[in-house]
């Protein structure tokens, strides 16, 4: 059995465990200056074109025998290193993609902007130096973390992660609230971002506690040179009542705080919405019929995490207590998508720029909210893990997809993807689409069965001899649950017809 047929896989687990070091050894130790960091940390985030651009038209690993680069990989203390050059090997024969010129520039409620990519208003856009060095490094724009009237007290540990089997960070959870700078330093951050970069775009996140502050902060945000302003009516985890995800849950409350807004700006005024709601479309309408120029979705869930089933208490653990908090991460991406959706597919709401966010890391991730419809993005969760560094991949990902197919602007793919979500009575339900099975990727580990007999509908047995599975198509419903979990992506869609 060919080993070609899993290439992809082992390339993908081999990657999966790479630590993505800062400074990362293995490429100092490479003795013929291969990238080997950002050819790595390319393939993570699925920017496999750019990771093969990266190579040399000669690959040095083949007639390397001492692999210094493997010796010098830091995943050696903790188990086994890295095969780089298996790596480095199996992508050589991947062809390279050539790059177009695209155009990442993108007009967002009236503001130009270089490029899609924002930090979210978080701790990654918390301070000067912060927003300056992911200014350097290509972010367009960052929406600066939540300005109020006042200074919170924080708890310590605020942070965990959610982990699944060999992935380490399936989802995090947050109880941090707004700035813990005074209005004063964050007023003069702003000021210093605008003067020293002026082509990049100011987003000043507010929260006020009554209508009064929502005015005033507007004004101060304004003159301290934001571009647009964000109204944060979603964050979940506010120790004060009326703030937060209370305004968002509250269609007159998000009128009120956004009309107060208005009346200290004549900037475009995002307002943030709080996905701890069932129909996110009418606070996002009451917003902009009150004066808000677009949306910016989805805010953290709120979610208790890793229960401790010793001594029965949760995470971050403050002396033996917890609190619900915001989750965010890849996980909550779905969820996101959704909301983006249903809003894009509101017909007082199809024309609203949207920001969006929620699980983006990757390239990829990006363009399915663009292609909801969404204008803009905002990221932080994966810059909390891997760095601002990840900039690079999702503008030469997105380049390069943009490229091979044939848009010259990333403005072309905005909503692209909405005609094809479609409510559940539209969709065909007079064809059954079976699965196809490819006997010479199967390795007979049985794992179809299992899942089609104890989860779906008995349709598949199991050769004795061969261990191959065998379609029982009298029973088989064509839900392709077989498809989903064999590991060996051995199992496919196969060709659709009538029942």
């Amino acid at each position: 059995m060919s080993s070609l047929f899993y290439k992809d896989i082992s390339t993908n687990e081999y990657v999966s465990g790479c630590l993505l070091c800062d400074e990362a050894p293995c490429r100092k130790a490479c003795p013929h200056s291969l990238e080997v960091d950002t050819i790595i940390r390319s393939l993570r985030f699925e920017n496999k074109a750019g990771a093969v651009n990266k190579l040399p038209n000669l690959l040095p690993c083949d007639t390397c025998e001492e692999k210094p680069c493997k010796e010098a990989c830091l995943k050696g203390k903790i188990n086994e290193s890295v095969p780089i050059d298996k790596v480095m090997k199996a992508i050589s024969t991947e062809s390279r993609v050539k790059e177009n010129e695209v155009d990442l520039a993108i007009d967002f409620c009236g503001v130009k902007c270089e490029n899609p990519f924002f930090l979210s208003s978080s701790v990654v856009g918390s301070n000067y130096e912060m927003v300056a060095k992911a200014f350097e490094m290509g972010w367009a724009g960052v929406a600066f973390k939540t300005i109020g009237m006042f200074v919170p007290k924080e708890v310590s540990p605020r942070f965990t992660a959610l982990s699944k089997e060999s992935v380490p960070f399936v989802g995090f959870k947050n109880i941090e609230q707004i700035s813990d700078h005074t209005l004063e330093e964050n007023i003069e951050f702003l000021k210093r971002l605008k003067k020293d970069y002026p082509s990049k775009i100011i987003v000043a996140s507010i929260m006020g506690q009554n209508e009064e502050e929502w005015t005033k902060l507007a004004k101060l945000m304004t003159e301290a040179g934001a571009d647009i302003i964000e109204c944060n009516f979603s964050c979940p985890h506010m120790t004060s009542k009326g703030v937060g995800s209370d305004v968002g849950q509250n269609p007159d409350l998000v009128a009120l705080y956004t009309k107060a807004t208005r009346k200290g700006t004549n900037l475009p005024i995002l307002a943030k919405m709080t996905p701890n709601i069932g129909n996110m479309e009418i606070p996002a309408m009451a917003a902009m019929e009150a004066g808000a120029t677009g949306i910016a979705a989805i805010n953290t869930i709120k979610s208790i995490m890793n229960l401790n089933l010793e001594n029965f208490e949760s995470e971050p653990n403050v002396e033996g207590k917890t609190s619900v908090g915001g989750y965010s991460g890849k996980a909550v991406k779905p969820i996101a998508l959704r909301f983006i959706h249903d809003m894009k597919a509101c017909e007082n709401l199809k024309n609203a720029p949207i920001s969006g966010m929620g699980g983006i890391e990757t390239w990829k991730d990006a363009a399915e909210f663009m292609a909801l419809g969404c204008e803009n993005l905002q990221i932080t969760t994966s810059v909390m893990q891997y760095g601002y560094r990840i900039i690079d991949d999702l503008i030469n990902g997105m380049k390069l997809y943009l490229s091979s197919q044939g848009y010259k602007n990333i403005s072309e793919i905005v909503g692209s993807a909405l005609p094809n979500i479609v409510p559940t009575d539209k969709l065909d339900r007079d064809s059954i689409c079976y699965p196809r099975f490819d006997r010479q990727k199967c390795i007979g580990c049985g794992r179809c069965y299992l899942s089609c007999y104890d989860g779906g509908h008995q349709a598949i047995k199991v050769d004795i001899n061969t261990r191959m599975p065998i379609l029982l198509v009298d029973k088989c419903v064509g839900c392709q649950l077989c498809s989903t979990v064999c590991p060996a992506r051995a199992v496919e869609p196969g060709k659709r017809v009538k029942k």
